[in-house]
């Protein structure tokens, strides 16, 4: 594995477990080099995954990309890095269980969206405000009256 710091490629394991959920490997290694330590994760990849972009494009699914998104939204909230780290495992394991090897991007965004309900308000609505396109005040004023509806139970 290669040393995010330096790019040195003798780096050694220091310690592996098993995450929380038991769905991958988390490794804390060290540079030989530089003598930086860093934490990888190993996982089993079910199948190759295409993103249907609504353009009609497609292109390789990618779990980074999807954890950058994911991230951006929960920036500066209190939300531990295992439990993003879950969520997102959970996210990839549902989209390779579907059984389809092409996912439209709608699909991905209402997974990313019910796993950040779940796990910080805030960042659902902040990756809401972009994954459903809001213009203006107005529109995150629609969308916290539905929210509050249906915290409230009047579906």
């Amino acid at each position: 594995m290669r040393c995010p710091y330096c790019t040195n490629e003798d780096t050694q394991v220091k310690d592996s477990r098993p995450t929380e959920d038991n769905t991958s490997i988390r490794r804390r290694r060290y540079c030989a080099g530089c003598g930086g330590r860093f934490t990888t994760f190993e996982s089993i990849k079910l199948r190759e995954l295409t993103v249907l972009k609504k353009n009609g494009r497609r292109v390789p699914f990618d779990r980074d990309k999807l954890m950058r998104s994911v991230q951006i939204a929960l920036r500066k909230r209190p939300v531990e890095p295992e439990r993003i780290e879950r969520m997102v495992s959970g996210i990839v394991r549902r989209l390779e269980s579907m059984g389809e090897a092409e996912i439209p991007t709608d699909a991905i965004g209402e997974l990313i969206m019910l796993g950040l309900e779940s796990l910080d308000a805030v960042a659902y609505v902040r990756f809401a405000s972009v994954y459903k396109n809001f213009h203006e005040a107005r529109d995150f004023q629609q969308f916290l009256g539905k929210l509050d509806e249906d915290e409230n139970g009047f579906d």
